[in-house]
């Protein structure tokens, strides 16, 4: 029998008060642990959506080349890997757009998230991009930013804020969309 039936019965005031006691203890030390867990434990991060300033790229551990300077203008961030066939489409498309903005204020920056330097720099060998690239071998930046795909792009304006995000590489109408909001961006007064 539970405690509260046997409180009904003759004596069982003590059994019941034991019982609720117990309970209310329970109760307590669950709610302290659930106080104590909120406060203690990292805080679960979103990914990086628009709105939000994007990491600073010198404080992310990345290797590979010089960083480029990003402050004040309009840069797109590209999270790629040398073993992704869209992240192989997406650079000629974005040498294009380097090629077409970069006097205007653009500046690619492509992140690889390869766990190998030799896979790295086969890719770039093969590829001879012109724009920065770099590598985040320890991963800090891309689980820093949650990047949810290969490829991932973040397009930011000039403060340094996402203002678009495009998950995946969809050939010209990625690249038509790119070009579009760095248009837009462009045009913007800083």
């Amino acid at each position: 029998m539970s405690p509260l039936i046997k409180s009904a019965q003759p004596g069982g005031s003590r059994v019941r008060e034991a019982g609720l006691a117990g309970a209310l203890r329970a109760s307590l030390l669950t709610s302290a642990a659930t106080i104590i867990l909120l406060f203690t434990a990292p805080a679960a991060r979103a990914e990086v959506r628009p709105g939000d300033a994007f990491p600073a790229l010198a404080a992310a551990g990345l290797t590979g080349g010089p960083l480029p300077v990003t402050a004040g203008h309009v840069t797109l961030v590209d999270f790629w890997a040398s073993w992704c066939a869209p992240c192989k489409a997406s650079f000629p498309a974005y040498a294009r757009i380097q090629a077409d903005y970069a006097a205007r204020g653009l500046v690619v920056v492509a992140v690889s998230v390869d766990d190998r330097t030799r896979d790295y720099e086969g890719f770039l060998q093969k590829f001879h991009p012109a724009f920065a690239t770099l590598l985040d071998q320890r991963k800090q930046l891309v689980s820093t930013v949650k990047v949810p795909a290969m490829p991932t792009s973040y397009v930011l304006g000039r403060d340094g804020r996402v203002r678009f995000v495009h998950a995946g590489f969809h050939g010209s109408a990625t690249e038509r969309e790119l070009r579009a909001q760095i248009e837009t961006l462009l045009a913007e007064k800083s």
